[in-house]
């Protein structure tokens, strides 16, 4: 099986801090860091080429240093790495995105035919958890989203069964291969890597491809095939702390009941 998880690298947000005059996000004094969910993603793809045999490539979209996420993949047990970088994808959002990782889906499968793809449940510096879903609406597969458990895969028959996370409760579904799974961090644990992995992921280098190695169309890409944008990051004013008070039951009730009573009228009118 030819498993591929599709990540990103992004600021550690215990760290991201709001610039005030120009109120965008400033990352200068951030660590860049494998996003949470995708280190699950690659766990998960490992431990059912294990179970399975086959391969996990890992495809990332960045700047030249994202190559740092794929190595931590590497680590984490992948194969083999691609990373897609270019002035050109600059400014791209969820929409652009999901375009341009799938034509190098398109491209990485001409090669050898991708059985499953996996992605994070969303991207920690985003939260939209679209570009999974956008993936594999431009590849025409099924899509199974908020995964916590893969049950079973059977090559021989070409299906998955999964357990999502839904509203109080979860769904057990199943589909037909090759789709692809975003996945919750409850998943799976991750595991410390061994050293020779460790060694492995340190020399490696991934294939690197710009928008001239894809069969795709520039304008559907960048800025200018994003029709949505940021235009202003802020952050909430905190809320005072509320008022305590302390005493009998019954005096307190009597205090509080004027003041409900105040804030449905004021409502009301």
């Amino acid at each position: 099986m030819h498993l591929l998880v599709c990540i990103k690298q992004v600021p550690n947000t215990n760290e991201i801090k709001i610039d005030p005059k120009t109120n965008t996000l400033d990352r200068s004094g951030a660590t860049s860091i494998l996003n949470p969910y995708d280190a699950h993603a690659v766990e998960e793809a490992v431990r059912w080429k294990r179970a399975l045999g086959g391969t996990v490539s890992v495809l990332t979209m960045g700047p030249p240093q994202a190559k740092e996420v794929i190595q931590k993949s590497v680590e984490l047990g992948a194969d083999r790495g691609y990373l897609l970088t270019d002035k050109a994808f600059a400014g791209s959002d969820t929409l652009a995105t999901s375009y341009i990782l799938s034509t190098a889906v398109q491209k990485i499968a001409s090669s050898i035919p991708v059985d499953l793809v996996f992605c994070g449940k969303q991207a920690i510096d985003g939260d939209t958890a679209q570009v999974g879903p956008g993936i594999a609406s431009r590849l025409n597969i099924p899509q199974l989203t908020y995964v916590e458990r893969i049950i079973e895969i059977k090559p021989e028959q070409q299906t998955i069964k999964v357990q999502r996370h839904i509203d109080g409760g979860h769904e057990i579904v199943e589909s037909k291969l090759p789709c692809l799974v975003t996945v919750e961090k409850e998943i799976n644990e991750l595991t410390y890597a061994p050293l020779p992995d460790m060694i492995r992921a340190v020399r490696y280098h991934p294939v690197v491809w710009s928008v001239s190695d894809l069969d795709a169309d520039i304008n559907a890409m960048g800025l200018k095939g994003s029709p949505t944008a940021v235009k202003k990051i802020f952050t909430p004013k905190q809320r005072a702390g509320g008022e305590i008070w302390k005493g009998k039951a019954d005096e307190l009730a009597k205090k509080l009941v004027p003041l409900l009573i105040g804030d449905v009228l004021s409502c009301r009118q």
